[in-house]
C-alpha cells in the first residue's frame, strides 16, 4: 500500500524536522546571558561616563556584538568538529601565549599579559581558557576505562600545566586559578581516581606555600593584593581598593542610589571601576534589589550549563560544559567576592560585565559551545 508524503515547505524537510538542532537551543540561557551583558554596557557606561564620556560605552557595545557573532558561529559548527579542532586551536593559544612574553606583549599594572592594538588590548590568556577546556575535554572523554587511566590523568594536567606556568610568568596569578579551577573540575567529573586526586590536593597545597612564602614569581604588592581579605590592615594600595568597593556597595542600601547617580561612582573613588570592580556599580546605583537579580540571572545561567551538561549525548559535551561552568562561577564567586572583601584581589573579570573585548568574546564563545552541546543532544 502507497503511503503518502508529506509536501515540503520552502525550505525543503528543514522545517519539519523535531529533531533538527535549531529547534532545542536554549531560549533561557539566551534570555539570561543577554540580560546580564546588556545590563554590563550600562554599568560599564555609568562607571566612566563622568570621564571618558561614551568611549567605553562605545567599544563595550562593540564587543557585546562581537561576541554575539562568535556565539552564532561557535553555536552553529557541530561541536564535535570543535573537538577535532582542539589540537589546533589550544596550538594556536601557545602560540600566543608565548608571543605575550616577548617585547610584542604590553604590561599593564605589572603584568606582561595583553598585545596593544590600537584601542583594544587582546589578551591571550583569556581564549587559551577555553582552548584548554576543550582539549582536555577530548583527552578526557576518550579515555577507554574508568577511573581515567594514569597517563590520560598525566595528560590532562600537562596540558594544563604549561599555559599556565606561561601565565604565572607574565605574571597573572588570577588566571591561573581559573585555569586550575576548569582543569580540577573536567578530571573530577571525568573520573579521576580516589587515590590521584589525594595526590593533585597535596601537590597543589605545596604549590601555594612555594608560590606564596618562597617563589620569586610574584612580588610583594601583589601577595599583598591576595592576603587582603585576611588583613585588610597589611597592604596600603590594595585595602584601599576594598574599603572604597565596600563603601560604594554599602552606601546602595536596598533599591540603590539611581542609575547614573552614585556618589563613589561619579567621583570616582573605586580603582578599576569599570573593570575589576564593576559589581560596586551595580551594588551602588541598583542597590541589594539589583544585586540580587544580577545574581538571579547568573544562577539561571550556571542551571542551564549544569543541565546542558547533564543531557549531553556524550562525555565530551558534558566534559566542555563542566569546564565551562567551572570557569563561570569561579570569576562570579571571586569577583563578586573581592569586591565585598571576602576573597582575594585579583584581575579576574565579572563575567558579561566587567569592561574588556577578550574576556567577554571568550564568554559568549563559551556559551556558544553550551548551546551546541544542548542543541544537538538529539542528533
Amino acid at each position: 500500500m502507497a503511503t503518502m508524503s508529506m509536501p515540503k515547505g520552502p525550505l525543503g524537510n528543514f522545517n519539519r524536522n523535531p529533531a533538527a538542532w535549531w529547534r532545542h537551543l536554549d531560549l533561557l540561557l539566551l534570555g539570561a546571558t543577554a540580560g546580564v551583558a546588556s545590563l554590563g554596557v550600562i554599568m560599564v557606561y555609568s562607571a566612566t561616563k563622568a570621564t571618558e564620556g561614551t568611549g567605553y560605552l562605545a567599544r563595550q557595545g562593540v564587543f557585546v556584538l562581537i561576541g554575539i557573532a562568535v556565539l552564532g558561529v561557535v553555536t552553529l559548527v557541530d561541536y564535535r568538529r570543535i573537538r577535532d579542532l582542539a589540537p589546533v586551536l589550544y596550538g594556536g593559544g601557545m602560540l600566543l601565549l608565548l608571543a605575550v612574553l616577548s617585547p610584542a606583549g604590553t604590561a599593564v599594572n605589572g603584568a606582561k599579559s595583553w598585545f596593544a592594538l590600537g584601542s583594544f588590548q587582546l589578551q591571550p590568556a583569556e581564549f587559551m581558557k577555553l582552548a584548554t577546556v576543550v582539549l582536555i575535554a577530548a583527552v578526557a572523554s576518550g579515555a577507554t576505562s574508568h577511573p581515567l587511566p594514569g597517563r590520560t590523568t598525566a595528560t590532562c594536567l600537562l596540558l594544563a600545566g604549561v599555559p599556565i606556568g606561561l601565565i604565572l610568568l607574565q605574571p597573572d596569578l588570577g588566571s591561573a586559578l581559573v585555569f586550575v579551577t576548569a582543569t580540577a573540575a573536567v578530571v573530577f567529573v571525568g573520573g579521576i581516581h580516589s587515590r590521584q586526586l589525594a595526590v593533585l590536593a597535596l601537590l597543589g597545597a605545596m604549590g601555594a606555600v612555594y608560590l606564596f612564602g618562597y617563589s620569586s614569581v610574584l612580588d610583594d604588592y601583589q601577595r599583598d593584593r591576595l592576603t587582603t581579605f585576611v588583613s585588610a590592615d597589611r597592604a596600603g594600595g590594595a585595602s584601599f581598593q576594598v574599603r572604597q568597593a565596600e563603601t560604594a556597595i554599602g552606601a546602595g542600601g536596598v533599591t540603590g542610589a539611581g542609575l547614573f547617580q552614585g556618589t563613589q561612582t561619579k567621583l570616582q573613588y573605586v580603582p578599576y571601576q569599570e573593570s575589576d570592580f564593576i559589581f560596586t556599580v551595580v551594588g551602588e546605583e541598583l542597590g541589594f534589589a539589583g544585586s540580587a537579580t544580577l545574581l538571579l540571572l547568573y544562577g539561571v545561567i550556571a542551571w542551564r550549563v549544569w543541565r546542558a551538561a547533564a543531557v549531553s549525548r556524550d562525555m565530551f559535551g558534558t566534559l566542555v560544559c563542566v569546564g565551562v561552568l567551572a570557569i563561570f562561577l569561579f570569576q562570579v564567586f571571586e569577583n563578586m567576592g573581592m569586591a565585598m572583601g571576602i576573597m582575594p584581589v585579583t584581575g579576574i573579570p565579572l563575567p558579561f560585565l566587567s569592561y574588556g573585548g577578550s574576556s567577554t568574546i571568550t564568554m559568549f564563545a563559551a556559551i556558544g559551545l553550551v548551546l551546541n552541546v544542548h542543541t544537538r543532544r538529539f542528533s
